[in-house]
């Protein structure tokens, strides 16, 4: 019997977050997650969410407006996706949310439906929109049941 210490560990679906308010720290863990999905094998989530704080009040009001906004992050998704078959990754999966706080949304709504085995996401060092820097990634960290990487 082989010793589990000791057996290669290979995570085989993957999900990275996109964050379009942290463009350089979205495209390291970007391209980490697409080695990792096409060196393994593994399936890629690319998943992004629209934050209800990132709507004003009167964008709210206007079904017309938010109907664009979701139109522009699946666009985005849709690009990243395209990117990451370009790149060889053969089992790609687009997913757009929207909520409240980005790290609920995720843990909520998104890995209950993707279910994968690892989390890849940027650390929020170059645009610190969510309270301080690395603040998604640390609340992901420290409340998910799967592992998580955080890429700098």
């Amino acid at each position: 019997m082989t010793d589990e210490n000791y057996r290669p560990l290979f995570f085989h679906r993957i999900l990275i977050t996109i964050d379009e308010d942290d463009k350089p720290s979205t495209a390291r863990a970007f391209r980490f997650a697409l080695t990792m999905a096409r060196d393994y094998g593994a399936e890629l989530g690319i998943a992004s969410v629209m934050e209800s704080d990132d709507i004003s009040i009167y964008e709210s009001l206007m079904p017309a407006k938010l109907h664009e906004r979701r139109e522009h992050l699946m666009n985005i998704v849709k690009a990243y996706a395209e990117r990451a078959h370009e790149f060889g990754v053969t089992n790609v999966r687009s997913i757009v949310s929207e909520g409240g706080d980005v790290d609920d949304v995720i843990l909520q709504q998104i890995v209950p439906d993707f279910q994968p085995d690892l989390i890849v996401c940027g650390a929020d060092v170059d645009f610190a929109s969510h309270g301080h820097p690395g603040a998604i990634g640390l609340r992901l960290t420290k409340k998910s049941d799967v592992s998580v990487i955080v890429i700098r």
